[in-house]
């Protein structure tokens, strides 16, 4: 599972021994594992990720820098981050562009028992991160599907709600500060203990751009999780947190749903990973559609 250059990487790096590795199945785009070290018999556990992926890779050749970056620029938000421990930038040790960082202690939470306390928890560990001075960082926000032609989608019961929210991403970008932002930011890489947060993980994506689109992107996931209400109630406890800080704008909502197509809704594996009910194909679309429809409405 691990090749006699990768475990003679990690050892190195931590002066420790590999004592097990176990796949950490939450992952969808990229291997990631728990290892485990010893060292004057004290293990400890590490997290491995492997851009294995060679499109992303070919795309993004920097992508383990980034997220290296990433994680040491996060942690000036005071909140629990993963700690750097290496980066292979290019494969050399590893075959393909790999991380290895501190595993943090807490779990995914997806069906919490408290539904207040866990989005108010969301939205403030989201205000934290978006304090973080994000001058200098070299990472700078950018749409998914730039410079594609968007289209109504065919499985849409809403095609008038599309046809608004097309036109609006189509027009110009509303005015920002830049700070720095998660840009992959859902419950998915939210750990809590308790109703506690314990940490915010996967930071590939990290840069410097509008706080709006982390909002809008855990939006979009807790309406497809849960409903349009949901979504509404992160808003009002993210406007909370942040304060005079942040103005709320629907472009970001709709930009969130819209750079994603023209493909099908479908549920997140990771939500499946993490034990979280298989949702249907027809529930996805019924839920994008009620959602694209309530953010038109605030135009």
């Amino acid at each position: 599972m691990l090749s006699e250059n990768t475990r003679d990487w990690i050892e190195a790096a931590t002066g420790a021994r590999v004592t097990g590795i176990t796949r950490i199945r939450t992952a969808t785009s990229c291997l990631l594992h728990d290892i485990e070290i010893q060292s004057k018999g004290e293990k400890t556990h590490l997290v491995l990720r492997r851009f294995n992926d060679q499109q992303w890779v070919k795309r993004e050749p920097d992508i383990a820098l980034r997220e290296a970056t990433s994680l040491q620029h996060a942690s000036r938000a005071g909140l629990p981050i993963p700690a750097l421990i290496a980066v292979d930038a290019n494969g050399d040790r590893c075959g393909v562009p790999a991380t290895l960082v501190t595993r943090l202690a807490g779990e995914v939470v997806l069906s919490p028992a408290n539904s207040d306390r866990w989005l108010t928890g969301l939205a403030e560990a989201a205000a934290r991160i978006h304090r973080i001075d994000a001058g200098g960082f070299r990472w700078k926000y950018r749409r998914y599907n730039e410079g594609e032609t968007l289209t109504v989608p065919a499985w849409s019961e809403q095609p008038e709600a599309w046809k608004k929210a097309i036109a609006v991403v189509n027009g110009p970008a509303p005015a920002y500060p830049e700070v720095f932002v998660h840009r992959d930011y859902h419950p998915s890489n939210v750990l809590w203990q308790g109703d506690r947060v314990s940490g915010v993980v996967d930071w590939v994506n990290g840069c410097r751009g509008p706080a709006a689109i982390d909002v809008a992107w855990c939006r979009h996931n807790l309406a497809n999780l849960h409903g349009v209400s949901v979504a509404d109630d992160f808003l009002k406890a993210y406007e909370k947190a942040a304060g005079a800080e942040f103005s709320y704008d629907p472009y970001w909502d709709l930009m969130s749903v819209v750079e994603l197509v023209p493909g099908p809704p479908s549920m997140y594996d990771g939500w499946s990973a993490a034990g979280f009910p298989r949702i249907s194909n027809t529930v996805m679309r019924e839920r994008v559609d009620a959602y694209v429809a309530s953010v038109v409405v605030r135009l």
